[in-house]
């Protein structure tokens, strides 16, 4: 297989290609996996190892996704200058977050009424981008300490909760709690608090100087190794004090087995330092071990890796057809597959839903059904450089 030459560096469009093709398995195990609309796979009461394995491999989707993004903007301001940097993040930013409320929440849900918005990972990386876009005025090392402060510090917040819609709420759900509220006839869930993903792209925007043009390969090879086994070990220690460091704290559970998935059992929402260390530590280690690799396999994620918006949406509504035409073929309704608020609300789908093996497999063919048209896509992308807007694309 020949790929169209690039100027992008390999070994990050490889990691990104690698965890979006893994994110693809979590949102075939939401649309497909028996009981996935209303029990969480990590619950420690109703899983099994391989449903919270299955789980557990995709919490390095949304993290590698917001990291990769900063880097990317600072390569991209590499060969720019800060007012056309500035113009491009922010210009993205909201072309993403009107993406997230108006493209995305169709296609996840097939609901024309909107009745219920999911604020999720492109809304995250939309509104980081507009920040990010007024903070590369400052000092690398001043956004270094920012990015730091903010992802080792923000469990701090963890502790003021906020109810009801009043505006400082709202505020405060956007920035740091989890929340699901009711907004006149509209339901919202905030998933994404921002503050700890705002630090995680800065500290990716920062992470961007190590592959400045001329950057010592081996010094880079020695940096992502340290900070790598740093973060993993960094992980083991935060997390085995169990004071500071996740939402929720690990347990001593009835078996040696549930016990160790409480140990890894690490909160997303919003994204603790803990989910962050054993996320983003192993992705610097794989970014270590990939970066002189070239072979079919690498190919094969770098077709993923070079067309993330295209792919991701292209997978999301992929998936949500084959979704309908799944519960037709087995006699069920498939306007339940029109994920309106009333059907999360009356629990339409609450025994709906296919086996963890037919998940795996359906993932492989929604992945063999999308690697033809990314690749082609790619290509394009690659021959028409002059078209400004498949910057955005």
């Amino acid at each position: 297989m020949t790929l169209v030459k690039s100027g992008r560096i390999e070994s990050i469009d490889i990691l990104r290609g690698v965890v979006m093709v893994i994110m693809a398995l979590d949102h075939v195990r939401d649309y497909f996996h028996y009981g996935s609309f209303f029990n969480d796979p990590t619950n420690l009461d109703t899983t099994t190892p391989f449903l919270f394995f299955t789980r557990f491999i995709t919490h390095y989707c949304a993290p590698v996704f917001i990291f990769l993004a900063g880097t990317s903007a600072y390569l991209y301001g590499s060969k720019k200058t800060k007012k056309q940097l500035f113009k491009f993040l922010f210009t993205r930013g909201f072309w993403l977050i009107f993406l997230a409320f108006v493209v995305n929440n169709f296609i996840w849900k097939f609901d024309i009424t909107y009745s219920l918005i999911f604020l999720q990972v492109i809304w995250a990386i939309g509104l980081c981008m507009v920040l990010l876009s007024f903070s590369i005025f400052l000092n690398l090392r001043i956004l270094l300490a920012i990015g730091l402060l903010l992802v080792a510090g923000h469990n701090v917040l963890d502790g003021i909760v906020m109810q009801g819609t009043s505006f400082g709420a709202i505020v405060w759900y956007i920035l740091h709690q989890s929340q699901f509220i009711q907004i006149g006839g509209t339901m919202f869930a905030f998933a994404y608090p921002i503050i700890p993903w705002f630090g995680l792209i800065v500290l990716g925007y920062c992470f961007g100087t190590f592959y400045n043009k001329g950057f010592n390969v081996s010094v880079r090879q020695n940096w992502l190794l340290g900070l790598g086994l740093g973060s993993v070990i960094l992980f083991f220690i935060v997390r085995g004090i169990n004071l500071y460091g996740d939402l929720t704290p690990w347990s001593i559970q009835e078996t040696s087995t549930k016990t160790l998935l409480s140990f890894f059992k690490v909160t997303k929402y919003p994204p603790s330092l803990s989910y962050l260390l054993i996320t983003i530590g192993p992705s610097l280690l794989f970014l270590y071990g990939i970066e002189a690799v070239k072979n079919k396999i690498t190919d094969f994620f770098l077709v993923f890796g070079r067309v993330p918006l295209f792919y991701y949406f292209l997978h999301v509504l992929v998936i949500h057809v084959l979704a309908i035409v799944g519960i037709l073929l087995f006699g069920g309704d498939w306007k339940n597959m029109i994920l309106t608020a009333d059907v999360f609300m009356n629990a339409k789908l609450i025994n709906y839903g296919y086996s963890l093996f037919a998940v795996y497999m359906i993932w492989a063919g929604v992945i063999a059904l999308l690697y033809f048209p990314s690749k082609k896509y790619m290509v394009y992308k690659a021959t028409h450089r002059d078209k400004w807007w498949l910057s955005y694309l």
